[in-house]
């Protein structure tokens, strides 16, 4: 692959892989087989698909590759195939083009052949279509080549349905008539000569429509589901949503038309910054605006005049040709004012860099992606919610798949709506959540929804916050430490870090698989293995039929395995070890024969207890690694951070990250948020308003009292925030402690850890375990490190109670605990109160 697949990728492909070897071993002509591979909009369902074709065709880490495999790949539209094929030409690395097979009505042979994907669209599978019909062009149906192929490679043919849920209804009178194409592959069609496609890979966004597409077959079913949350993590989705609309119904439409060209034009200027001082390819935002209808007089019932207008005014120029553009049907180039507008197709939008402004009406449909589509207006009604929901779902794709650490701006979607408002607003947040896309984290008005930047009274501040550090934990699926650790090498290499890590790496775990081998050798055992894999024995069984009763004699000979089955075992075991080791392993011992070497490799990826060892001094010097570079990797720009924050995500163990706070944050207001002083970040007025609870409350205001200088709320589950691992059940997890608060003394700024903390909480003493290992760790980049409970003191008044993990007597008390009631007993003996 040319991409590298997110951690929630990776998993789904794993799952793939495990259903499918399920349905081939459960496999018979009555028991065909269909998995539905769920995943929303957005999640990379494509690239998921590419790299199980390249994992099937050329082998995995856990697969011998089947190059004669053959694929059909079936949407209901000849431009989605399209932009499917075109997507894995793009993304794979392996596939080659001539492979990629688009069926047209001359397609005719008896068999589709192995290694080839082919693309059919259920438009050309009619019963009055070319490619359904025998005639003197053509010896074999469509349908007589697939079933031909299905009973000759049942285990090695594969159909997918690409968004099932596409055409998909189906009632009792329409099963009575004929069934749908779609189905046809599911349920066969005797009409036709189809038989049922022994087995069907349902890709969709929407698994209750190709649940009921498959409901009444008589095939066992198993799913592959892709969590929304998953997504979300990933960065690849947009954060927020953020709606516009009027506190009263004024006519004002234009007004806020031209909200949204300030609003883009903001999104243009800070995407030019991030761009340029990220050295990135340059973004460039996409404002899609949607009209009202028209009539035989006229195109539009908006005045496309205006805004034009209002456009160039706000742009400071004139309109330049191609940077306007439009998706009416019907209609091909409209002169406006001076500025001619072009048609352009939904598909292209996207790649089409000098395309600013998009006018469209209805026709944005299912399947069109744009993410540099970041502003949207909308000059239709209200009874239209739905459709702008659909609408903005195809618009939260993030244009640099990944979160935008250091801009909360670049991680929102705008939407300005004229003609709605509170209660139509909810509408519509109401169809984003009931949409196929998954959504994000937060949807709400520009009211609730705000970005705050740094306090610049608090510069200073911010400057000698480069020693503290904070975890990042996330669901994602955990990879090999043999694998992270040569990949960690690599990348410092790359980016000029450490130019002799990669190789110094390499020759450390080749170093260690010799140690592994010769520890194999000496146990006695290596001799037998080898045998078991250089021969078999073969039993042969001969019967003679004597006058009344069978006799047998039974020999046996002795066979060896070929080259190229221990070859073909050498590169399985290449895939155990990753990166390609088993090569390097083998370039290291080239004197010797070779024979000989790629058995010593087989050998040692077969011994489970060999594999731990050797991945046990991976971990460790993963984590050692990028504990000495971890400040060098600070200093990169944000693409190749994010790189290394992924490996460091994928690790079984948690490592501790520099914590570095953005220039600017996402942050919510809610109704009951009141105005509190001093924090780090402010909105643009200098103030900030927050909502806490009477706990939070009363710490910050006598922290503020006795002196702090400064505060951050440190939110739940923010990529920004502090985040300190604890573990519950065996399971490691993530706090997010309330408050950070910021002192000073006569050496500079001490950063405070304050976690007001209710007691009653089941995670009581877990957090106070994980909040005293972490402070064992990091002692000497923060001050108090604190749990703090508010309870009646001997004078009958509310305190607050502060138990510091700073201080060694009480982590070491608390480091130990394994129940509330224990950690209760240690607030009684040790916590202290300021007042």
């Amino acid at each position: 692959m040319r991409v590298t697949l997110f951690p929630f990728q990776e998993t789904a492909l794993a799952e793939l892989h495990e259903k499918i070897n399920k349905a081939h071993l459960m496999w018979s002509e009555k028991d065909p087989q269909v998995i539905s591979f769920s995943a929303p909009t957005g999640s990379g369902k494509t690239i998921i698909m590419t790299a199980l074709f390249e994992e099937i065709l050329y082998g995995g880490s856990d697969n011998i590759g089947d190059p004669n495999s053959v694929f059909v790949w079936l949407s209901d539209s000849p431009e989605l195939n399209e932009q499917t094929r075109l997507k894995i030409e793009s993304k794979s690395d392996k596939i080659r083009v001539r492979d990629l097979v688009t069926v047209d009505s001359n397609f005719d042979t008896e068999y589709l052949e192995g290694g080839r994907i082919y693309f059919i669209n259920t438009q050309k599978l009619g019963s009055d279509k070319l490619l359904t019909t025998k005639s003197d062009t053509r010896q074999y149906t469509i349908w007589e080549t697939l079933t031909n192929t299905a009973k000759r490679i049942p285990k090695q043919f594969y159909v997918v349905i690409d968004e099932a849920h596409r055409g998909t209804y189906t009632s009792a009178q329409a099963e009575n008539k004929a069934q749908s194409i779609m189905q046809k592959f599911i349920k066969g069609s005797e009409e036709d000569g189809l038989c049922i496609m022994p087995l069907v890979i349902g890709v969709t966004a929407t698994p209750q429509r190709f649940d009921n597409l498959i409901a009444g077959t008589t095939s066992t079913v198993q799913k592959v589901i892709v969590p929304p949350e998953q997504v979300r993590e990933s960065g690849l989705l947009k954060d927020r949503i953020i709606i516009h609309y009027p506190d009263i119904p004024l006519g004002a439409d234009m007004t806020m038309f031209k909200g949204a060209v300030e609003n883009w034009l903001k999104k243009c200027a800070h995407w030019k910054a991030y761009c340029e001082r990220e050295n990135e390819k340059m973004v460039n935002p996409i404002l899609v605006v949607q009209v009202e209808d028209g009539n035989e007089r006229e195109i539009t019932r908006t005045d496309l005049g205006i805004c034009i207008d209002l456009l160039e005014e706000a742009m400071g120029r004139k309109l330049l040709p191609g940077e306007v553009v439009h998706t009416f049907n019907d209609y091909g180039t409209i002169k406006v004012r001076d500025v001619e507008i072009h048609q352009i197709e939904a598909s292209r939008i996207e790649d089409e860099e000098n395309v600013k402004v998009v006018f469209f009406k209805m026709n944005l449909s299912t399947g069109w992606d744009c993410p540099r589509a970041e502003t949207m207006m909308s000059f239709r009604s209200a009874q239209d919610y739905t459709y702008i929901a659909q609408l903005l779902g195809r618009m939260i794709r993030t244009p640099l798949a990944r979160r935008i650490a250091s801009d909360a701006e670049l991680n929102n979607v705008s939407l300005f709506l004229p003609y709605f408002d509170k209660d139509t607003v909810k509408n519509v947040v109401n169809a984003l959540h009931d949409s196929e896309s998954v959504m994000p984290t937060e949807t709400g008005t520009n009211k609730e929804l705000i970005t705050l930047g740094r306090n610049l009274a608090y510069s200073d501040v911010f400057d000698s916050m480069d020693k503290l550090i904070t975890y990042r934990l996330d669901s994602s699926r955990k990879q090999a430490p043999l694998k992270l650790l040569i990949q960690l090498s690599r990348a410092l290499t790359m980016d000029g870090i450490d130019l002799e890590a990669q190789k110094a790496v390499k020759n450390a775990v080749l170093s260690k698989m010799d140690e592994e081998i010769a520890r194999i050798k000496v146990s006695g055992d290596f001799d037998g293995r080898v045998a078991s894999i250089t021969g078999f024995a073969l039993n042969t069984l001969t019967f003679d039929y004597g006058e009344n009763a069978y006799s047998f004699d039974e020999a046996t000979q002795t066979m060896t395995v070929t080259e190229f089955d221990i070859s073909r075992h050498f590169e399985q075991a290449g895939r155990i070890l990753g990166e390609g080791l088993h090569k390097e392993y083998w370039i290291r011992h080239s004197t010797r024969d070779h024979i000989e070497v790629k058995i010593e490799v087989i050998v040692l990826t077969s011994d489970t207890a060999a594999m731990e060892r050797i991945n046990a001094f991976a971990e460790e010097k993963f984590i050692s690694l990028y504990e000495n570079n971890k400040r060098s990797i600070a200093r990169l720009n944000e693409a190749r951070k994010n790189i290394y924050e992924r490996l460091i995500n994928a690790s079984a163990q948690p490592i501790a990250i520099p914590w570095v706070l953005p220039d600017s944050i996402d942050f919510s207001v809610s109704d009951n948020s009141i105005k509190i002083d001093r924090h780090l970040y402010c909105s643009e007025d200098g103030t900030f308003q927050a909502s806490l609870n009477p706990w939070e409350k009363g710490v910050i205001e006598e922290e503020l009292k006795n002196g702090a200088v400064c505060w951050l709320r440190n939110l739940d589950r923010k990529k920004w925030s502090l985040e300190i691992p604890y573990e519950v059940g065996g399971v490691i997890t993530s706090m997010f402690p309330d408050l950070v608060v910021v002192r000073a003394d006569a050496q500079g700024y001490i950063f405070d850890i304050l976690e007001p903390h209710d007691p009653s909480r089941k995670d009581n003493y877990p957090k106070a375990v994980g909040l005293a290992k972490f402070a064992e760790k990091h002692w000497d980049k923060f001050g108090r490190i604190q749990l703090i409970r508010q309870k009646k003191g001997l004078d009958g008044r509310e305190h607050f109670y502060r138990l510091d993990m700073a201080k060694v007597a009480v982590r070491n008390k608390v480091r130990g605990i394994t129940s509330n009631e224990e950690l209760d007993r240690i607030f009684d003996t040790d916590a202290e109160r300021k007042d």
